[in-house]
């Protein structure tokens, strides 16, 4: 970096410390889809301790359970308040509506929207209307087996709530995880108003047949009424029990694809495509997989096929896990270089992923388009050296004769202290170092072939850098065994059944890659024992 740029870059970091925080707000709800006679809540974070203006939401809903509290944290090295506040929303018509942008001071949020449906068929409160009961369900009675299906607990209670527990078991022959944290609402159930308490779960069946789920159970205390607080400490015992369900697990299909993927949707786009390729140079792909019903353990590798003329070389995948109505949702995202051995057209195949429409009951591929790319020679030494206005210098750079006057002591400043730390930091580490030798000298070199060869070698080249960092030689079995990390003799491992073609070279090259990105780890040699006496035929 040159002393003007060292400079500016001071100079930009003592602005961004001084700087204060920007204002920020932020609004979400705790549902987006209710049914008419429900609440939702409507929750705003913001910086400061501005109220926000209700005024614009009392067109389409009636407004309670304000509530606000506010929090300090250290935020880029200086205190700031953050207030949250929600509100109840009840609307009074069905359809989309429209939260529109509050403002919070002198800020706005983001619009929203709300979508309220007419309600479902008239629900009567269980066991001669008791004031509390529990209802679950499963948002599919007849899922697949393996299928993620999301199981829904809801505790209705008519007194308000002092405290109590609601347990859900898990059944036999299936996995249950609760996930998301307990949605609390109001709901009219035969012209009573009920508190409901809402817990979602993650169902994954393991076997067909049937599926009994365990009742969910509750026990508590409420508010009791006028007697109990004139006669007892004004608070009543509950008690509840849900319906016992069975659930009709399915078997795997017969011609489903494997391995075994039940989904509800799945959908895949190109994030980045190149529009042009060269010889040795790799152009680069973003692929992205939408599956809607999957967890992140149940997603296969997203593979690119190499075409005819050309290398494709995969980086490991970035996996995001979120929860929707109740359902997994996975976002995998994989980059893939693909470089061109040859010149000439290439066609190159798009990723796919095959999977089981469990609502269709029918199995399905999602696939990429394929690309086609003219592959150009590529550039000469000479075609990529950049002009330069001083020999020995990038473009860019002033010359010497152009840097100001204080340039040379500041250098000197900067090594002066470079050359003390590092002598410290070596007489701690390396109190009685000896002179660096020439094994060590080409374990340097051969480790910056390696990385090389990592970065833009095949196989070959990869395995001709590891066997010439090797202390002691030898073939990939014995490089893996003179390694110290399971994961570097793995990868050898995997480039050596690679190189026998029983292996996956793209699966190789990425476990490499990742192995040996800080360079191959070695096992101790044993230290060797001077002989007491002199041997007995010296050699000369």
């Amino acid at each position: 970096m040159t002393a003007g740029g060292l400079l500016r870059a001071l100079v930009l970091l003592g602005l961004l410390v001084a700087a204060p925080a920007q204002a920020q707000v932020r609004a979400w709800l705790d549902r987006d889809r209710i049914e008419l006679g429900e609440t939702a809540t409507l929750n705003i974070e913001s910086t400061g301790n501005a109220t926000p203006d209700y005024a614009p939401l009392l067109a389409e809903f009636d407004l309670s359970g304000h509530v606000s509290r506010q929090q300090f944290a250290w935020t880029g090295g200086r205190m700031q308040a953050r207030s949250v506040h929600g509100v109840v929303l009840r609307p009074r018509r069905t359809g989309l509506l429209a939260i529109p942008a509050l403002r919070v001071g002198g800020m706005r949020t983001a619009p929203l929207s709300l979508m309220v449906t007419a309600p479902a068929a008239p629900r009567a409160p269980q066991a001669g209307g008791r004031d509390v009961f529990i209802e679950s369900e499963a948002d599919d009675q007849d899922p697949y087996v393996q299928q993620s299906v999301g199981w829904t607990v809801r505790l209705y209670a008519l007194p308000p709530l002092v405290s109590g527990r609601l347990d859900q078991d898990a059944p036999d022959g299936a996995s249950l995880q609760r996930i998301g944290d307990d949605v609390q609402y109001r709901r009219d159930v035969g012209g009573r108003t009920y508190q409901v308490i809402e817990r979602r779960y993650l169902l994954v069946p393991e076997r067909s047949g049937e599926l009994a789920m365990p009742p969910a159970r509750f026990e508590g205390r409420a508010v009791g009424n006028v007697f109990d607080r004139l006669f007892g400490d004004g608070q009543v015992d509950l008690r509840a029990r849900a319906a016992p369900r069975v659930l009709a697990v399915r078997p795997i299909p017969p011609g489903a694809p494997s391995p075994w993927l039940p989904l509800h949707a799945a959908t895949m786009e190109y994030l980045e495509r190149p529009q042009a390729a060269r010889v040795g140079e790799a152009a680069t792909f973003v692929v992205r997989v939408l599956a809607d019903g999957a967890g992140r353990a149940q997603m296969p590798a997203l593979d690119m096929p190499a075409p005819e003329g050309a290398q494709v070389f995969a980086e490991t995948a970035q996996v995001d896990e979120a929860v929707v109505d109740g359902r997994p949702r996975v976002s995998l995202t994989r980059r893939y270089a693909v470089v061109p051995t040859r010149e000439g057209r290439l066609r190159i195949e798009g990723p796919q992923l095959a999977w089981w429409d469990v609502r269709a009951g029918r199995a399905r591929i999602t696939r990429m388009p394929p690309v086609e790319l003219e592959a150009k020679p590529g550039l000469t030494t000479d075609d990529a050296a950049p002009a330069a206005d001083t020999p020995g210098l990038p473009t860019g750079i002033p010359s010497p004769a152009r840097w100001p006057r204080y340039v040379p002591w500041l250098v000197a400043m900067l090594t002066a202290v470079g050359l003390v730390a590092w002598g410290l930091l070596r007489r701690r580490r390396h109190p009685t170092a000896a002179p660096l030798a020439v094994g060590d000298v080409q374990a340097r070199e051969s480790g910056i072939s390696l990385q090389r060869a990592l970065a833009m070698g095949d196989l070959g080249d990869i395995e001709a850098a590891l066997r010439a960092a090797t202390p002691n030689g030898g073939d990939l079995a014995a490089l893996a065994d003179a390694l110290a990390e399971n994961d570097q003799r793995d990868a050898v491992l995997a480039l050596q059944a690679a190189r026998w073609s029983t292996g996956d070279p793209v699966d190789a090259r990425a476990r490499l890659r990742a192995a040996f990105a800080r360079g191959p780890r070695w096992r101790a040699q044993p230290a060797r024992t001077p002989e007491p006496l002199p041997p007995l035929y010296p050699t000369r």
